[in-house]
Parts: structure tokens; sequence; C-alpha cells
């Protein structure tokens, strides 16, 4: 699938554009991982963006989050969900019932503030177009918070409600970005409660469609980044077979449990 823009002020370029992939947790991560380290191990260019879903509710951590609550790890001994390590920041964001974006943007501004920014742009531009009104988050930043979806910060999105609707995270290399963030849109109330004591966001008048919510964000990026065109690249078997390989790096396992 390529998409154009309407109206071109600018001189288009490609961007590469993944399939929607349902797969582990720990594989999301490896792959977003890997496709940020392309960037200088083999001189890409291109921007990278991609939706995926989440083959069992996971629980992901960020990469300082060293704090696990024994209500987390009985959840996890049980089987009700995965949990596993992010390459990025911040706390922890529970995986069902959601839709997760990654953006790897090889050119990204330097400074952390004005890449949150432009990309919160481009997410409040998509939603927008589904009739969703966003807007940042004011709240201050808390190092070592438990649960991302807590409090909502100037890298996150909050409804005209103060609902947060986005969350967020980095993980920069060599000046290279990697910025993923979660949207909840149908997580399970029981599991969310299990995980964080409280009900799950809801949505009003009614839940945004998982796919309409991906062309959406697929056009106001590419208008965002001035790549009108986004191309169709699937994953080669050498990225799938590494992806597989790196994994279990971000699965937390036994030792953690």
């Amino acid at each position: 699938m390529t998409l154009h823009a309407s109206c071109r002020s600018r001189p288009s370029r490609q961007g590469r554009l993944l399939n929607k992939l349902t797969l582990s947790g720990a594989e999301q991560m490896a792959l977003d991982a890997l496709l940020l380290e392309q960037c200088w191990t083999e001189g890409r260019k291109q921007p990278v963006l991609r939706f995926y879903l989440w083959e069992r509710p996971s629980l992901s951590l960020g990469k300082h989050q060293r704090e696990i609550p024994d209500t987390w790890l009985s959840l996890a001994r049980t089987g009700q969900l995965d949990l596993l390590s992010r390459p990025s920041g911040g706390g922890a964001v529970l995986h069902a019932g959601g839709l997760t974006y990654a953006l790897v943007w090889p050119e990204a501004p330097r400074q952390k503030r004005e890449a949150y920014l432009q990309v919160n742009r481009w997410l409040m531009a998509g939603f927008a177009e589904l009739g969703v009104s966003l807007n940042p988050g004011n709240s201050a930043a808390e190092p070592g918070a438990i649960n991302c979806f807590a409090r909502s910060t100037a890298a996150d999105l909050v409804d005209p409600q103060g609902t947060k609707r986005i969350g967020s995270a980095q993980f920069w290399q060599r000046g290279h970005l990697l910025q993923h963030g979660e949207i909840p849109l149908n997580p399970p109330a029981d599991l969310w409660a299990a995980v964080f004591g409280n009900e799950p966001p809801q949505w009003t008048p009614e839940t945004p469609d998982v796919s309409a919510v991906e062309r959406a964000l697929i056009r106001s990026f590419g208008e965002g980044l001035s790549n009108h065109d986004w191309t169709d690249q699937p994953l080669s078997s050498e990225e799938r077979t590494l992806m597989q390989q790196r994994a279990e790096g971000y699965r937390l396992g036994a030792s953690a449990l």
C-alpha cells in the first residue's frame, strides 16, 4: 500500500511501513530495538513506522524499572499475562485490547522534548481526523513511577476530560530515535483492575475502530515527516531471525518471577 498526499509543498521521501504484526511482547520489543539499530549499523536513513498487536496480555516495564509488585509476579506465574522489559524508559504498560505504534526516526530533533512535541502533533492530527480531540498532559515527570497510565506528562496525550489516551516512551541510540506508545482501546477491565487497582479508561461516546486509527495515523505521520509516500516493506527473513534470537533478552524469566 502506498499513500499519497493530495498536496505536496516539499519533495517527497520514502518511509518504510511495516505490516501490522501480532507477536509475543518480547518479539515486538526485540524488533523495535532492531529497527533502531539498523540506523547506525547499516546507515538506514528512512523513517520506519509500524503498528502492532500482542499475542497475549503483556505487562512491559521501562528499562530502568526495578520494582515489580508481588501482584504482577503472581499474575505472571499463573499465566494471566507475560512480563517483559522495554528498551525505552517509563512506567509499566498493560498491552491488551489496544494498539501499539512504533516510529524509528533517524533524523529526529536532538532535544528529547522537541521530538515528543512533534510526534504528539502527528498523533493529535490523526485522532482529530476521527473526531477525537487530544492534547499533551501537564503532570510533572516522576522518576521511578510504576504505572505509566497513572499520570500524564507532556510526552503523553489526554482527552478533554483529562483521561490519558496515549502513553509514549523513547529510546535513543547514537542520535537516532525509537519512540513507541500504547493506545488502550478495549483493555480487559478485570485484568486492568488486577494490575493497577482501578478501572481502565473508557472511550465516549464510542471506542475508535482500530483499523481507522491505524489508517489515520499512517496519513498524519506521513504528512508530518514530509514522507508523503509510505512504502510497504515486510520483514526480511534475516530481520525475523534476528528478532527471534534477541527476544529472550526482553523476557522477564524465572529469576524475576
